[in-house]
């Protein structure tokens, strides 16, 4: 959208049929060595992968710069990350949505690439939903990502590459930066702990089979960006699958958008 001059983007968003706005929002924060910061990038390729195969399928789509600053979590601290408080992120989605609502667009796909900010996402959405009507929906792609990935590789060796700092946002870095990501060497590192609880994600810990959830720090769990998964395992091919398949899925998504819609009026709720 934004290398189009105003009349064509005008004439996609009110053609026949209309123009699918697609707005990605990542992050900028450690993912581990060798891959780069800006990961708002990986979600702003994908998006204009899936817009690419939805313009295929007969549904134009057009996609929004990114927002590049992800809602504040574990990774606020981390020396070079941006991040926006949720309040805030919150108020750059009402902006940002609600002033395409205005100019009468009706037809929007997030394309979300931070767990930080499904929160604020979901809340904008529902109020969209509450005050105009309208179904803006959320694909997060690290969550589908995962989720493809062990239908792709298996349970097994899904979950030796699953994790932070490693797959899937290494694998489709490689694939789509490849020239900007540095292969990995496998971890060396003990499993966290504190107070002698094991740390079980960024924010929960363990103790006798449960999860305590905990407002902890990154430098607490993964000082090096890495957390879970074994990053050496990532590869490009196995993220270029993935893009694919996410574009796919995020096409056919933009095709049922008026199915989602009829399905779900305001007084169905």
């Amino acid at each position: 959208m934004s290398a189009l001059p105003a009349a064509s983007v005008r004439a996609a968003l009110f053609g026949t049929p209309p123009a699918t706005v697609i707005l990605p929002f990542g992050s900028h924060e450690d993912h581990g060595p060798g891959v780069p910061m800006g990961d708002f990038r990986l979600a702003e390729a994908i998006a204009a992968r899936i817009a690419e195969r939805a313009r295929a399928d007969g549904h134009p789509a057009l996609v929004a710069p990114a927002v590049p600053f992800g809602g504040a979590d574990f990774f606020s601290l981390v020396p070079g990350g941006l991040t926006l408080s949720p309040a805030t992120l919150r108020a750059v989605i009402d902006d940002l949505l609600g002033g395409l609502v205005r100019q009468g667009v009706r037809r929007m796909l997030v394309i979300n690439g931070h767990g930080g900010s499904l929160g604020p996402l979901l809340d904008a959405s529902r109020a969209l939903r509450h005050a105009h009507g309208l179904l803006v929906p959320t694909l997060s792609i690290w969550k589908a990502g995962a989720a493809l990935l062990r239908t792709q590789l298996g349970e097994t060796d899904a979950a030796a590459r699953l994790g932070h700092g490693a797959d899937p946002v290494r694998s489709v870095s490689l694939a789509l930066f490849p020239d900007q990501t540095a292969a990995a060497a496998p971890p060396d590192r003990a499993v966290p702990d504190v107070g002698g609880l094991p740390i079980t994600s960024f924010s929960t810990l363990g103790l006798d089979g449960v999860e305590i959830d905990l407002p902890l720090e990154s430098a607490e769990v993964a000082p090096e960006g890495l957390f879970g998964g074994d990053p050496s395992l990532a590869d490009a091919a196995t993220g270029a699958a993935l893009v694919e398949r996410l574009a796919g899925i995020g096409a056919a998504l933009i095709g049922r958008l008026d199915a989602l819609s009829a399905a779900l009026q305001p007084g169905r709720m």
